[in-house]
């Protein structure tokens, strides 16, 4: 869309389901990014020195007004049209970062210097994934990225099994980020090759998978929990709003529909089966009451793919009731902001464990509710490839982990061959 833009011109942008762009026709080059959370962006579009096309962002529209910058992308586009290239001057400094990593480029810098700000920039589990290399590879840390052999590695994982008891699904997913971690230092062209590539993923029989999820007395004991934990949170806040009112003190506002953010979190993921980060970066605007949709944005999916989760009345009515009280329903607010920064939730360990002690349930993870969700299902009588769509896998393999909880579906598929076999007088 082109236009002249003006401050009621960025005001009346509103979030579609796909990311658009704003071109401003008073100076050329000059453009807003709108994406699908209702976040818009100034960029400057603009051919680099040697013919290519690329695009410099300047900031966020509350951060910079139409006038800023417009400034801003006159300055810059005059930088380029007097020969000066940004990207190269970004490039050659990073590459000179590089040339010097490489006159002594341990491991250990490789990982925590190069690699490490990277993949917690890049990746969504980048975080877990450096400490998980960390943790597992440290000993070899002292040595030559490129240096290190295959019988060293192995040496590192025997001890590792025999020594230490580590499993083999876990020896292996280490050794997969540890591959991905020097494989994209050869692509990047930080060193040459790397030998990992060619060592062999150990056979995981001591790794049989449990599908964990709750029995009915369970589920019982979960929900009485948690209505437990409200009940005592309110009477709390109107024993203190009773002190503080005896003092002639300002009092606190009494709970409307719950009192914090974790009944509705739990409602949600044991009928949804959504992801534990899905969740904590759902706005509002990913919610569609009309469609009873929930919209998974590609950035907080595991599989980086856009999805819609279904909503039952359980989810509507919970999510409803929640953003009657919300501080923010606007499309880019969190539906579950921190209490302590309005910022998005990082965990919510302590209240989870807590609750799990009062129920008397051992042994269930968080993740947990999305393997009770699909166990359900499938209970149920749903097949396996719609429980595929719901949890969003990509692969039905994933999926099959829950086929053997549908005894009573092979059952009932394997009575339809009755009459083949009926004999015939």
């Amino acid at each position: 869309m082109q236009i002249k833009i003006t401050p009621s011109v960025i005001q009346n942008l509103k979030p579609q389901e796909k990311t658009y762009r704003v071109v401003d026709t008073l100076l050329k080059g000059l453009t807003i990014i709108v994406r699908p959370t209702g976040k818009k962006t100034w960029y400057v579009d603009y051919r680099r020195p040697n013919g290519t096309r690329t695009h410099h962002m300047i900031g966020t529209t509350t951060l910079f007004t139409v006038t800023e910058a417009r400034e801003l992308a006159r300055d810059f586009l005059a930088a380029i049209a007097r020969g000066e290239d940004p990207k190269a001057e970004a490039e050659a400094e990073v590459q000179a970062q590089i040339d010097e990593q490489n006159k002594t480029l341990t491991l250990g810098k490789f990982i925590n210097e190069i690699y490490g700000p990277w993949v917690k920039e890049s990746r969504k589990t980048g975080r877990e994934t450096l400490l998980m290399i960390q943790r597992a590879f440290e000993p070899l840390f002292k040595m030559d990225v490129t240096q290190i052999t295959l019988p060293q590695l192995e040496t590192w994982r025997n001890h590792q099994k025999k020594e230490r008891g580590i499993k083999a699904s876990s020896l292996n997913r280490e050794v997969t980020a540890l591959k991905a971690a020097l494989n994209w230092g050869v692509t990047m062209e930080i060193f040459e090759k790397t030998s990992i590539a060619k060592l062999k993923p150990l056979k995981e029989v001591d790794s049989r998978k449990i599908v964990r999820y709750l029995s009915d007395d369970e589920r019982s004991r979960l929900m009485q929990a948690l209505e437990d934990r409200e009940k005592q949170m309110r009477e709390e806040r109107r024993s203190h709003n009773a002190w503080l009112k005896s003092r002639e003190l300002d009092t606190l506002p009494e709970f409307k529909h719950f009192t914090d953010h974790l009944k509705p979190m739990i409602l949600i993921s044991l009928n949804t089966g959504i992801r534990q980060n899905a969740l904590f970066s759902l706005e509002w605007g990913d919610v569609n009451f009309e469609d009873e949709t929930i919209f998974l944005r590609a950035d907080v999916d595991k599989a980086s793919k856009s999805n819609y989760i279904p909503m039952n009345d359980v989810v509507i009515d919970t999510l409803r009731r929640w953003r009657e009280q919300a501080k923010s329903a606007k499309p880019g607010a969190l539906i579950f902001p921190s209490p302590k920064n309005g910022k998005k939730i990082d965990n919510c360990r302590k209240a989870w464990e807590a609750l799990l002690k009062k129920a008397e349930i051992e042994n269930f993870r968080w993740h947990d509710m999305r393997h009770d969700f699909a166990s359900q299902l499938v209970m149920m009588g749903v097949d396996l490839n719609t429980v595929r769509e719901l949890l969003c896998h990509s692969d039905m393999k994933m999926t099959l982990r829950y086929a053997h909880l549908a005894p009573t579906v092979k059952k009932s598929a394997v009575e339809m061959l009755k009459h083949k076999h009926v004999k015939v007088a």
